[in-house]
């Protein structure tokens, strides 16, 4: 691995990572020893990268260091296709039509050889089922999500049992044939999942909820024993 690439994936590792990380635990995933390792962190340290730490103690890289953006390896660029192409197959129209113009402005700016990589990359989404309905909530779900409202919905169960609810949505997860918003139910007093598909009509509030996103997606993470990625 050229050492221009081994530093922008060191730089890559360390933007992953919120809390402070072992030099050891660092080397072993670049594949180089501690010495190669620490001989790399003192050269993005001269650059200007604020790398805070010491052997033995942990390393954590802080906000306000930028390399180029589009330094993508060969991989990168099939991960961004692929995601890209998922996303545009499966998610909502406004979504997939966001991946396609970002994929567009990548290869806009990309040097010619890359560009070629991701006009030739073989990794396709393979068919699935038929999305269930609920398309058209999700602009108005990711727009509270992003502005913490509170949203009111009425609706309908598995068993088609009907109700109002007032709830604090916070993620939304998108599976081959449904997508599920997880939000905190203010009837039930937790958080619940409710499928866009059963959502019969939907309402945006001016009220804030009064806990913070990241709060509740880190709760219910513990919660169904999921890490952080």
């Amino acid at each position: 691995m050229a050492r221009a690439e081994r530093l922008l994936d060191l730089i890559q590792l360390l933007r992953r990572h919120r809390r402070p990380v072992s030099g050891r635990a660092l080397a072993d995933e670049l594949g180089v020893s501690l010495r190669t390792l620490y001989r790399d962190i003192a050269a993005l340290q001269a650059q200007g990268a604020r790398i805070d730490g010491e052997p033995g103690v942990g390393y954590l890289l802080r906000p306000g260091f930028l390399m180029p953006p589009l330094m993508f390896t060969e991989e990168e660029i099939e991960a961004l296709v692929l995601g890209a192409r998922w996303v545009a197959d499966r998610a909502d129209s406004q979504l997939g039509s966001a991946a396609r113009n970002a994929l567009a402005r990548i290869a806009a700016v990309l040097p010619p050889d890359l560009r070629e990589s991701l006009d030739a990359t073989t990794l396709l989404v393979g068919p699935g089922e038929p999305m269930a309905a609920g398309d058209s909530s999700l602009t108005l779900i990711r727009r509270a999500i992003r502005t913490e409202r509170k949203l009111t919905v009425a609706y309908r169960d598995a068993s088609g049992a009907a109700s109002r609810r007032t709830v604090w949505p916070f993620a939304v997860g998108f599976f081959d044939r449904v997508r599920v918003v997880v939000a905190w139910c203010e009837l039930r007093q937790a958080i619940r999942h409710f499928r866009t598909d059963r959502i019969v009509t939907l309402e945006v509030s001016e009220t804030r909820y009064p806990r913070r996103r990241h709060a509740l997606l880190k709760e219910w993470r513990e919660a169904e024993g999921i890490a952080e990625r």
